[in-house]
């Protein structure tokens, strides 16, 4: 890591009443002082006016934050600014003139890492909780954030650890008065920990779907309702509607918050033999759409019989939906509604909400939230499952040995360099 002191603004861009210039390094006194002559007592807010080569920058507040009390475990310090352009220009120009040099993407939650303060998953908590979007988001991260999942996997590491001296004791003073059985208490030991990681892996992808959000495709054929359907639940005019078949000639996207989770919900071309090529893409998009949705509502409307083009979508993510439920009588298979009337909505609305919550709401239980977590847990599940018919000890210690790698290959505790560029090019400017 080096030692050169770092700045961004840790607020947000453009104009505003106050911006947030944070710095970080070991250098990072001086650099205060030089602008501002003296160090503020530490963690205590203190107005000054801040100077360069005699002209006055700003009169702003100046916070310091002596490592290793800091975020970062480093000399910080936070400058609040009047959140002009011209001021911040100035301020930054001064601080290069200082020493200080701009922060990379993610670089301060790095050198938290890097200085111990927090792990990986920890960090990766922090960058979900700056793009949450929904309450259910934001819930999910604050307690990847304080340590829910470095907690579980620090335990397993431990166990693991606990687990490989007793089989390199076993392997290394055979002939010496061992406890009996010795051997045979690391494979139960061993048994119960790949129980509690398959168990932990067989959550349906619920905590990767709450951080990515759901993905509702809307199928049916030309004028069943599916725009006027999406514009309804998104309160908006997000897509075109029109008396005209086939207005939708491209996958329509709007963003959705049901019960605390994020949803994408697409309005996808009428489903028919295509009149043409640029309808014939359309088509061929809702389809792709369709396969790669978590769930997908199936729209027949009232003054249409059922075209087979879209009950050949029945399957068991599939939910069916009868609209322009005004115009007429609706089977009873499915749900009616009306977006002209609003009749049915509420009902539709909270069983999506339903539907999202079962695919992707938030538990007491810590759940995986990214692929590299599951990847490195499969990897450690993969070596476990070997021990049973490792002939050997050294072998047994070897699945061990690989097992806790990649368990530390999440946290950060071990083999960590491959995933630093990844995990942190995530953060923004600041963080």
């Amino acid at each position: 890591m080096p030692d050169d002191v770092i700045f961004a603004l840790a607020s947000g861009a453009g104009r505003a009443a106050v911006a947030v210039l944070r710095l970080s390094g070991p250098g990072t006194g001086a650099v205060v002082q030089a602008l501002a002559g003296r160090l503020p007592p530490p963690r205590h807010a203190s107005l000054r006016r801040l100077r360069h080569k005699g002209e006055l920058l700003d009169e702003a507040l100046v916070l310091w934050f002596p490592g290793p009390a800091s975020y970062t475990g480093e000399d910080s310090a936070e400058f609040h600014l009047h959140g002009g352009p011209a001021v911040l220009a100035g301020v930054a120009e001064a601080l290069v003139s200082t020493g200080a040099r701009p922060a990379e993407p993610g670089e301060f939650t790095r050198r938290a890492f890097v200085n111990g303060k927090l792990d990986l998953t920890a960090a990766e908590g922090i960058a979900d909780l700056i793009a949450a979007e929904t309450a259910g988001q934001r819930r999910q991260a604050l307690r990847q954030a304080g340590g829910a999942l470095a907690t579980l996997y620090e335990d397993w590491t431990a166990r693991l650890t606990a687990l490989l001296a007793r089989q390199e004791a076993f392997i290394e003073f055979e002939e010496e008065d061992l406890p009996s059985g010795l051997d045979d208490a690391v494979a139960i030991a061993a048994t119960t920990l790949r129980t509690e990681i398959a168990t932990h892996l067989a959550d349906g992808g619920r905590g990767e779907r709450l951080r990515e959000g759901l993905h509702i495709a809307i199928l049916g054929a030309p004028n069943a309702g599916k725009s006027s359907l999406l514009n309804a639940l998104v309160g908006r005019e997000a897509a075109i509607v029109s008396a005209r078949a086939g207005t939708t000639r491209d996958v329509v996207e709007a963003r959705l918050d049901l019960a605390g989770i994020p949803v994408t919900l697409a309005d996808t071309a009428g489903l028919r033999d295509a009149t043409d090529e640029i309808e014939a893409e359309g088509i061929r998009r809702a389809r792709r759409r369709a396969e790669q949705a978590d769930l997908l509502l199936l729209l027949f409307a009232a003054d249409q019989p059922p075209d087979a083009e879209t009950l050949a979508w029945h399957r068991p993510n599939a939910l069916v939906v009868h609209s322009k439920s005004d115009l007429g009588p609706v089977p009873s298979d499915g749900l009616p509604v009306s977006a002209h009337t609003g009749e049915g909505l509420p009902a539709l609305r909270a069983r999506l909400e339903a539907e999202a919550l079962s695919r992707a709401g938030t538990t007491a239980e810590t759940l995986l939230t990214r692929p590299r977590h599951r990847a490195a847990l499969q990897d450690a599940l993969a070596w476990l499952d070997t021990l049973p018919s490792a002939p050997l000890p050294e072998l047994r210690a070897e699945a061990l040995r690989a097992a806790l790698r990649a368990i530390g290959r999440i946290t950060g505790r071990v083999g960590v360099e491959a995933v630093l560029d990844v995990v942190f090019g995530e953060f923004c400017i600041g963080k």
